[in-house]
């Protein structure tokens, strides 16, 4: 009898379990490394959850389209890799994903901070968790600021009086700092944002929040850049044929000394610095009446569930699993970036999982002030509009206030459009 009862016991457990189990898909773009990481910590936390999760995965090229064409079909994966700025194109009113703060029972989402959980709400609807954080950060070269008998910048006016001194004890072709293309209209962005304290497109209303005048100081800023030593000037800078900092020699060698750049490319820049160069990542340079130190923070990517899943709870515990639980984390590692969850960021630092220099730099980001950046920022058409402008302007072709005028125009006509 008491066999009979423990045998009709684990009859009735088997039977739970399977019909618990859930058949899952999740997609996501990258290169190998990225592709065999999530595949064998979709493997591992399958199996702890008793889930099995079909892989979907290509490279960046296309799968902008493909989601697209699978979330306008209802076709799309369980579990989704969702570049940030695409939230306010899939789910402008919050209800184009699940919502995972209905989810908490199975995700733990103490491990992102408020700002982070804002980054993926739409509408306030949590849309997608932060992956990892990302932001810009100011890189100096310690050893050719050495030579230049000068201590690394703490403030603009500083950066503008070391160029004079690069020149004239270095020479001519030592700088301290660089800005072309798209860095040069993130530095625009970037003091134009710490001295009016908003963003240049707000978040909320959609509005450009700058007036005209405001974005020509900004402009004219840049050009007291050139004007002072600091960076070489556009045409200066194209005419070298080099387009990437890592790949310049100039950066290699110290006679570029400092940029503007993602905390999470540390590695990517001081790798080709030549034997005793010193690369520094430090607190973003201010100045005078400054409003708000003006970090560009965002969410590199995030991880949402479809709408249509049949299996939310699954799904949930299968993205914990990824982002927050250890078996996951350590399979996962450092593939897309310092992680954004702390439990994650703790474990990996704990195995060694990811580098100190990567923390360090990212603790800087997530402690800087700044409004919140507008996914908007990244779409293509605005950029255009600021980097095509700025470039005219960098070439004389036209003045600080015809510039401004561009930007504003195609800005707002991107924003109508969307």
């Amino acid at each position: 009898m008491t066999r009979k009862i423990l045998s009709l016991v684990l009859a009735t457990t088997t039977l739970a379990g399977a019909a618990n189990a859930a058949d899952l898909r999740m997609s996501w773009w990258g290169g190998d490394s990225r592709h065999e990481a999530t595949q064998a910590a979709l493997q591992i936390c399958g199996e702890k959850h008793g889930h099995t999760i079909k892989p979907e995965f290509t490279g960046w090229g296309g799968h902008f389209e493909k989601v697209t064409t699978q979330i306008a079909g209802g076709t799309e994966a369980d579990i989704m890799q969702i570049n940030w700025p695409w939230l306010p194109i899939y789910s402008a009113d919050g209800n184009g994903f699940a919502d995972l703060n209905t989810l908490s029972d199975q995700i733990d989402l103490s491990n992102w901070s408020a700002d982070q959980i804002e980054a993926g709400s739409m509408n306030g609807k949590l849309n997608g968790l932060p992956i990892s954080t990302t932001g810009r950060l100011f890189a100096f070269n310690k050893t050719t600021f050495d030579k230049a008998g000068l201590a690394l910048p703490t403030t603009w006016d500083e950066l503008l009086a070391a160029g004079p001194i690069f020149a004239e004890k270095l020479g001519a072709d030592y700088y301290p700092f660089e800005a072309t293309s798209l860095d040069a209209a993130l530095i625009v962005t970037l003091y134009g944002t710490q001295m009016t304290g908003k963003a240049l497109i707000d978040p909320v209303t959609n509005e450009i929040n700058w007036t005209k005048d405001e974005l020509v100081k900004a402009i004219e800023f840049y050009q007291s850049l050139v004007d002072n030593h600091v960076i070489q000037s556009w045409k200066e800078q194209a005419s070298t044929g080099v387009k990437a900092l890592h790949e310049n020699p100039a950066w290699a060698s110290g006679k570029i000394a400092g940029t503007y750049q993602w905390d999470s490319t540390y590695f990517k820049i001081s790798t080709p610095l030549e034997e005793g160069q010193e690369l520094a990542y430090v607190d973003l340079l201010s100045q005078d009446g400054q409003k708000t130190a003006g970090i560009y923070r965002k969410a590199s990517m995030v991880f949402s569930i479809s709408k249509n899943s049949k299996d939310p709870v699954a799904a949930a515990e299968i993205v914990n699993c990824l982002l927050n639980e250890e078996e996951g984390v350590d399979a996962m590692g450092a593939a897309r970036g310092v992680p954004a969850s702390a439990a994650a960021r703790a474990r990996l630092l704990e195995t060694d999982g990811i580098k100190k220099e990567q923390i360090d730099a990212q603790q800087l980001v997530l402690d800087a002030e700044g409004p919140a950046i507008h996914p908007f920022m990244e779409h293509p058409d605005v950029r255009s509009a600021m980097q095509d402008n700025l470039e005219l302007f960098a070439y004389g072709e036209i003045d600080a206030a015809a510039a401004a005028d561009e930007m504003i125009y195609g800005i707002q006509e991107a924003l109508d459009d969307i």
